[in-house]
């Protein structure tokens, strides 16, 4: 059978979702290098916003492949969000572009419908999620939970192996959109209606 290389992937999510960040870097294990900011590890009350983008882009973003955006309900109106997948997109001299896919999670609204609402979703990746050959694409997350067998967890990381894999190839077809408005802040309004 064809294992999947093992893939450095940078995790963007809100705060509200850490619960999910961190049983996802669990369940994947070895299957991926996190190189994800961790709780205090920027300093962003004492700093410029500039420089926080920086230091998320220079020194956690810059050894990944892939971005990976766990998307819960408010994550679409989230600065930082924006800033790292804006980040993971840019190719500079210090830093390659990473290939990009979102994971709608059980407690976004639009979890258990057909239809996604784009204005729920991080802007800069629904920018991305469109067309014949899309640079990214969202998934669901993986029907699993405190009860489901480890054959079932084994294989939603198999499932999730191969979407991270799939988005570092995409890196290389066509070339994402980034040229939408960083945010300044955060953005404001009901979680659920965008």
């Amino acid at each position: 059978m064809y294992q999947t290389p093992r893939h450095r992937v940078f995790i963007s999510f809100h705060h509200q979702d850490q619960a999910y960040k961190d049983w996802f870097v669990q369940m994947m294990g070895n299957d991926i290098v996190d190189e994800s900011v961790g709780d205090g590890d920027i300093d962003d009350d004492k700093l410029a916003t500039e420089t926080i983008r920086q230091r998320i882009r220079d020194n956690f973003i810059r050894d990944a492949t892939v971005t990976v955006v766990l998307i819960g309900p408010c994550t679409w109106q989230r600065k930082h969000v924006d800033w790292e997948i804006g980040s993971s997109l840019r190719e500079t001299s210090r830093n390659s572009r990473c290939g990009l896919l979102g994971i709608l999670l059980p407690n976004h609204p639009n979890y258990f419908t057909m239809q996604r609402n784009p204005r729920l979703i991080p802007p800069r990746l629904a920018d991305n999620c469109t067309g014949f050959n899309p640079y990214a694409v969202v998934y669901k997350w993986p029907t699993i939970g405190r009860w489901s067998s480890v054959w079932q967890v084994q294989q939603a990381a198999r499932d999730i192996r191969a979407w991270v894999h799939k988005a570092f190839q995409r890196r290389y077809g066509a070339p994402p959109t980034n040229s939408r408005p960083q945010f300044k802040r955060n953005r404001s309004g009901s979680c659920f209606t965008g």
